[in-house]
């Protein structure tokens, strides 16, 4: 589900096995309300997601040299005016790397932070998809923005 979306999912369902929840979470669920259920608590639920989903949106655009802008809230990245094409995970590792520029983080607190505690796999997957963002900025020509520190991880570069 996170592949395609990034707003709060919150499931509605009358499944109540410890499992059913444990599944839904890793699958991309934000909440898990169990029915029966008030619409007035799932009012103030939905509302305390979107509250937590502005707050980490705040920022909106932000140059990082003359050639490149990233807008955060519209998660596109301007690349000589022109917005590049990147996948939601893509788009998510570069935005975690880029707000923390300049610091070092391994795979493993990569892929905490992009695919969550829960997520289904393991850190491998972020060498393949920094493989895929150092390839589509490189189609460009320029050098790539993130940088291997070897033997501790990735940064975003200065």
């Amino acid at each position: 589900i996170r592949d395609y979306v990034s707003c709060p999912i919150i499931f509605l369902t009358a499944r109540i096995e410890d499992s059913d929840k444990i599944k839904g979470f890793s699958i991309g669920a934000d909440d898990y309300v169990i029915k029966p259920f008030s619409v007035d608590e799932l009012e103030a639920r939905i509302a305390a997601h979107l509250r937590r989903e502005k707050r980490h949106n705040t920022s909106s655009k932000v140059q990082f040299d003359e050639d490149m802008v990233i807008d955060y809230s519209s998660r596109i990245v301007f690349y000589h005016n022109n917005d590049m094409a990147f996948t939601k995970k893509e788009f998510d590792i570069i935005s975690f790397l880029s707000q923390n520029k300049g610091i070092v983080f391994d795979r493993e607190t990569i892929y905490e932070k992009v695919w969550g505690l829960d997520g289904i796999g393991d850190n491998t997957v972020v060498t393949e998809h920094i493989r895929r963002i150092r390839a589509k900025f490189l189609s460009l020509g320029e050098r790539p923005y993130i940088e291997t520190v070897w033997g501790c991880g990735y940064k975003w570069k200065n």
